[in-house]
């Protein structure tokens, strides 16, 4: 049950954090400068993404189990006293 909470908080989060990027809406400018400056941060990251893709992958962490729980042992204890 918690993950359904949890799972619908973040969507709503989500869907709340896109409406509110859309109430500026999207702004036109004549101005080249501006114009230059937004195909130059688009090509960076683009750039950017295709290093990203291209750099060797990580390999991924090892995790470990958990130590088991001891509850069978902690009831039969408490059985023999």
């Amino acid at each position: 049950m918690k993950k359904v909470s949890l799972a619908i908080l973040v969507s709503l989060s989500a869907v709340t954090g896109a409406a509110y990027a859309q109430e500026g809406g999207v702004m036109m400018s004549t101005d080249p400068a501006k114009a230059a400056d937004v195909e130059q941060r688009a090509q960076d990251l683009q750039n950017r993404q295709q290093a990203m893709e291209s750099a060797p992958a990580m390999p991924a962490a090892k995790h470990h189990k958990a130590a088991p729980h001891h509850k069978k042992a902690a009831k039969a204890e408490a059985a023999s006293s």
